[in-house]
């Protein structure tokens, strides 16, 4: 299952905030801002604690994907694919795996780059699937092709290492 990035319309495109998501306790809508990912979230209304985005988020346009990176506490993986790409659609499952491995201490991010093609080209996307992992709004590496998770959770290791 993949999370929507907050699409509220009190938000302009390119202002998105966070991420809404329902309290486990009394079912009560949350906005979880992307720049407050790294701190224990508790609900609104009856205090119950929230937890951290454990699914990959939804950001397929260049507004969302840019407001994501560049607000979150958290570094960003974001997995370029495309509905017709094959190994694409292996390496999901595996995606997903890290983000629920990885909750709390790296936000996972799909980005469909069918959606809006100059995404791709913004991001200068040759292959898919493509894995770029951000941080405070900037690049620190890629890799291309499918993977387990293991592999996708080294890649993301090495390079927070090499930045830190």
């Amino acid at each position: 299952m993949t999370a929507d990035p907050d699409s509220s319309h009190s938000s302009p495109p390119g202002q998105r905030q966070g991420v809404v998501r329902a309290c486990p306790a009394c079912g009560r809508k949350n906005r979880m801002l992307f720049s407050r990912l790294d701190v224990a979230a508790r609900c609104g209304a009856c205090g119950a604690a929230l937890a951290p985005p454990a699914e990959p988020l939804a950001a397929d346009r260049g507004d969302e994907l840019a407001a994501v990176v560049r607000q979150s506490a958290l570094p960003v993986l974001v997995d370029f694919w495309a509905p017709w790409c094959g190994p694409c659609h292996s390496m999901a499952p595996e995606v997903e795996k890290v983000a629920a491995r990885q909750a709390g201490r790296l936000l996972v991010v799909k980005c469909n780059t069918d959606v809006d093609p100059a995404v791709g080209a913004a991001h200068r996307i040759a292959s898919l699937p493509t894995l770029a992992l951000f941080r405070e709004g900037l690049e620190l590496a890629r890799s291309s092709g499918a993977r387990p998770a293991a592999a996708i959770d080294g890649f993301v290791q090495q390079a927070l290492g090499r930045a830190a």
